[in-house]
Formats: structure tokens, C-alpha cells, sequence
């Protein structure tokens, strides 16, 4: 038995930007922080942050375009997923990510955020919040893995 599991909360590093495929399939990649704070042995505060770099595909990545701004703070779960190839210099690279299959909005409902530009998404939220907290839109992905590109 094996287990592939990463549950992250954490903030938008960007806004996002959304690319399709040749075959039609979205996807952003987002890179997100979590930070750890702690005291150090003099009572000090002290703060470590890591960045997550997550791919976000389909209809999560559509949510993600409309809905998350830079700073947004999110409920991540997914699996890690290395990906590794030769550099021009024939050096090899690796790059760990997360591959989203859940998001949950967290913190306040937007209210107006003027450098939203995406059409009135802030609206939707606001009206699904009369019935559904903005914070309770979860999105999934099918796991349907037959057409990822790699």
C-alpha cells in the first residue's frame, strides 16, 4: 500500500494566469507559501517560508483564474509530482510540485477588489454567500488521468 497525500493552507504568490493545451485542457501553475513561525531559544519570533510550486488543471485551473489573486489564502490538497529533463547545457533538472485535486477558498469573502478584473467573478461570491460562505466553495478534480501530456 502506498500514499501520495499533501494538504497545504497557504497564500497566492500571484495572480494567476491560465494557458490551454493544443488538445484544450487548462492550466495554471501557482506558486503558493506557507510559513512556519516559531521562538527561537531567546523567546525570539522567527519565521521560515517555503514555496510550493502547484499545478492546478481543468476546471481547477478555471476556478483558480476567476476567483484567486495574489495573497489569496487557499486549502491545497493534492500529491507531490517530480518532473526532470536536460537543460541546454545537458545539465538534468528536477522540479517538485503539487498537483492540486482539491482547493478551498479561506480568510474573508472578497469585498470590492478593484484590480480584480475577471468580469464580475466577485459577484458570484458575494451572491453564492447569501446561502454558501465564499470559504465553503470547494472544488475537485475527476481523477481521470488518461489525457495529462506527460
Amino acid at each position: 500500500m502506498t500514499l501520495n497525500k499533501v494538504m497545504i493552507i497557504g497564500n497566492a504568490g500571484k495572480d494567476p494566469e491560465i494557458r490551454h493545451l493544443d488538445n484544450g485542457v487548462s492550466v495554471v501553475t501557482l506558486p503558493v507559501a506557507t510559513t512556519e513561525r516559531y521562538k527561537d531559544k531567546n523567546g525570539e519570533t522567527k519565521e521560515q517560508t517555503e514555496w510550493h510550486n502547484v499545478v492546478f488543471w481543468r476546471q481547477l485551473a478555471e476556478f483558480i483564474e476567476k476567483y484567486v489573486r495574489k495573497g489569496s489564502q487557499l486549502f491545497i490538497e493534492g500529491r507531490l509530482r517530480t518532473r526532470n529533463w536536460e537543460d541546454q547545457s545537458g545539465n538534468k533538472k528536477y522540479l517538485t510540485e503539487i498537483v492540486a485535486d482539491n482547493v478551498r477558498l479561506l480568510g474573508r469573502r472578497p469585498e470590492n477588489n478593484n484590480h480584480n478584473n475577471n468580469g464580475g467573478a466577485n459577484n458570484v461570491i458575494e451572491n453564492q454567500a447569501t446561502e454558501t460562505k465564499a470559504e465553503d466553495i470547494i472544488i475537485s478534480e475527476p481523477d481521470d488521468n488518461d489525457d495529462l501530456p506527460f
